[in-house]
């Protein structure tokens, strides 16, 4: 079947877009609100969490228990997810009800209740997100090397802070969905089964009366970069390595992700087999390529002992480094092969296909048709790779470690 992409802008400038997808009776859909972490005031790190799950406790002519009853007996499969840029809610659905499901949607982001009553127990949630955290240190580390890689506030937590969520209150909460929910900067995606001159129909008497709020830019900061130690006593080390790529919309984006997967995309990948497997060094071990819309970078994980450390960062960092030396020809076809079947197995999915087409939207301005990606995962050489790699070399690392023993980042 032929891949198409519908789209439609309102007058206040929401974008609706969507894709059908053949031999499907689900569908799923996207909200993507420009509310995410790096668009919340100073001092209130952690409100986009609150807010995510506050706005469905209670909304339109339904409170707390009614909307969640509402919501379930339609069978949604929900998400809601908070990132830098957007806080992004939505559902998988069988396509039948995503009429009502929408409708109880544009209650819960139009017409939430955000009562005082249900206000701390959303904080509450959100609180014990954060203090989890500390008995992942994992996720940790990664948290803490994203928010000194990027410049703030683009590398704010998505969960927050302790001490900004237990300064929040209500009416500070209430005031900022007030001034983010912006509809005129809201992307909504759905992928499936659906009728899309009824969803138009449908989203013009939902949104289309809602005024754009013009919520402006994030004013970029500085970036904290270097290197970070937070001592804890436990038995290991956890490692988070992150260094500067191209972003998501430049020329060179393919090659690096394709560079990527030679360095971590299974295990024949050189990180798991230089640091893992040769030399016994750590019992986990991964990289990954992270983008904004106007900064990138890959950051790698690796967990082990105080005794192995300092030579797991340093054969990590000799292996990024190493790239741009070359990479062999039966590396770069089994890194082509593992990405486009990641592609593939997320094309596949309604869930999936909303969130790349909306997210491919922001970042682009227009959605890529798989085709199109697979022909440029197709055309990446070893000298082209090679070439892009010259062209922005992984020079300098930001560098966080937990554990009981700090290393030296030359």
């Amino acid at each position: 079947m032929e891949q198409k992409t519908d789209k439609y802008v309102l007058s206040n400038g929401m974008v609706l877009l969507g894709e059908p997808m053949g031999g499907v009776e689900s569908v799923a859909f996207e909200l993507m609100l420009p509310a995410g972490a790096a668009r919340m005031p100073e001092g209130a790190c952690g409100a986009a969490n609150v807010i995510s799950d506050w706005v469905f406790r209670g909304a339109g002519d339904r409170d707390n228990r009614q909307l969640g009853d509402a919501l379930d007996g339609l069978g949604l499969h929900r998400s809601d997810s908070v990132g830098s840029s957007h806080l992004c809610v939505g559902a998988a659905l069988e396509s039948s009800n995503l009429a009502e499901a929408l409708t109880l949607h544009a209650d819960a982001i139009l017409r939430a209740h955000l009562s005082d009553e249900e206000f701390a127990p959303a904080r509450q949630l959100a609180l014990e997100g954060v203090l989890a955290v500390d008995d992942e240190p994992r996720q940790k580390v990664m948290l803490e090397l994203r928010k000194r890689f990027y410049p703030a506030p683009l590398g704010r937590s998505t969960l927050g802070v302790i001490e900004d969520l237990e300064r929040l209150d209500a009416g500070r909460v209430r005031e900022i969905v007030r001034t983010r929910f912006d509809i005129g900067r809201t992307i909504l995606s759905v992928a499936g089964k659906y009728d899309f001159d009824a969803v138009c129909g449908q989203v013009e008497s939902l949104f289309g009366a809602c005024e754009s709020l013009d919520s402006g830019a994030v004013r970029v900061g500085t970036r904290t970069g270097g290197y970070t130690h937070i001592p804890n006593e436990g038995a290991q080390v956890h490692i988070g390595v992150m260094t500067d790529a191209v972003p998501f919309t430049g020329d060179d984006y393919y090659d690096i992700r394709v560079a990527t997967s030679v360095l971590s995309g299974g295990m024949s990948a050189r990180l798991f087999t230089e640091v893992r497997e040769k030399r016994g060094l750590c019992y986990a071990i991964g990289a990954r390529y992270h983008s904004l819309k106007d900064a990138a970078g890959i950051m790698c994980y690796a967990g082990t002992t105080p005794d192995k450390a300092q030579e797991t960062l340093d054969v990590i960092i000799a292996e990024f480094r190493r790239l741009a030396e070359g990479i062999g020809d039966e590396e770069l076809e089994r890194a082509k092969v593992g990405l486009k079947s990641s592609l593939i197995m997320q094309s596949e999915s309604s869930g999936s296909r909303a969130g790349a087409i909306g997210s491919d939207y922001y970042m682009l301005g227009r959605v890529r048709p798989l085709e199109e990606i697979k022909e440029r995962i197709d055309r990446t050489t070893v000298d082209s790779i090679v070439e892009a790699l010259k062209r922005q070399p992984f020079e300098s690392f930001t560098v966080v470690t937990i554990g009981p023993r700090e290393v030296r980042v030359e």
